[in-house]
């Protein structure tokens, strides 16, 4: 098989075409997201949003809503809750996320297996990238649209707000609508990713990227363009992967991501693990000559 049979086979494919659409956009508008919440240290928040999302995806199908609407609802109800709980209780903010992200995720899993429906609800937290509808990917074309026009038009904003929120609040800006439209942003993104690899496997698309990126570059703006680059390919290099290999597709995308990251955190020019110690190495024999 050459190179070109090789590429092109999957795509004769309406269903291949469709979830490589779907990946490749959510990825991006993930990755990009996930720069922010790597630099502001949410990872825990973008794991319990992206888990709470589930009741209200599920109350959305139930009721004929749109599912962004029920997913930004319970987004924003559950970082109110884990607010809540801290402020309130002897509690610390680690314990009430995952009690509050666990208990919500857990009232999605009950609302899914109780509603009566012709549609395989499951699709919702294990991904079904093989399976989606050109309905689906107009959705998620539209909310990535908007999710990633936000963040751009936005950047510099989140960035100050990410680096110096004192300084933020200083120079006119609200840093704590800035928290709470980012956390919007991270629960319609999940409604985003959860079409490609579900709600299980989306934090990791949340974070991944981003992480890898800033093994890369001690510059944000490079990681805004390297996450989201390597993302995509990682995508691509997933979907191919579980094509040929007959693997699941939300997985594979989401284990190429995790290899990328090993292979970074490993050799990374100058942050990885293997290239300090080689440098270093090479530092201790020049001191010793």
């Amino acid at each position: 098989m050459s190179i070109f049979e090789f590429l092109l086979e999957p795509l004769d494919y309406a269903f291949m075409q469709r979830a490589l659409a779907v990946t490749v956009i959510a990825s991006v508008v993930c990755a990009v997201l996930s720069c922010w919440l790597v630099l502001i240290g949410w990872s825990l928040m973008g794991d319990a949003v992206s888990h709470a999302v589930l009741p209200g995806v599920a109350l959305a199908y139930i009721v004929g809503a749109p599912f962004a609407l029920g997913a930004v609802l319970f987004g924003f109800l559950a970082v109110a809750l884990i607010g809540a709980v801290r402020d309130t209780s002897r509690v610390k903010e680690d314990a009430a996320i995952g009690i509050v992200f666990t208990t919500l995720f857990a009232l999605g899993l009950v609302l899914i297996s109780v509603t009566p429906s012709q549609t395989d609800l499951t699709h919702i937290i294990f991904g079904n990238l093989l399976g989606l509808s050109h309905g689906d990917l107009v959705q998620v074309l539209l909310l990535g649209a908007v999710t990633f026009a936000i963040l751009v038009i936005k950047r510099k904003d989140f960035t100050l707000y990410a680096f110096d929120p004192t300084h933020a609040h200083a120079i006119g800006l609200n840093p704590r609508m800035l928290g709470a439209l980012l956390l919007g942003l991270l629960a319609l993104t999940s409604v985003v990713a959860l079409q490609a690899v579900g709600v299980v496997l989306v934090v990791a698309m949340l974070i991944i990227p981003g992480a890898t990126a800033y093994l890369l570059t001690d510059r944000f703006g490079r990681m805004l363009v390297l996450a989201p680059v390597i993302s995509a390919v990682c995508a691509v290099v997933g979907l191919y992967a579980s094509y040929y290999l007959d693997a699941a597709s939300g997985g594979m995308v989401v284990l190429s991501q995790g290899a990328a990251f090993l292979v970074v955190y490993l050799f990374s020019p100058r942050h990885g693990l293997i290239s300090a110690r080689v440098t270093a190495a090479k530092r201790r024999k020049l001191v010793a000559a």
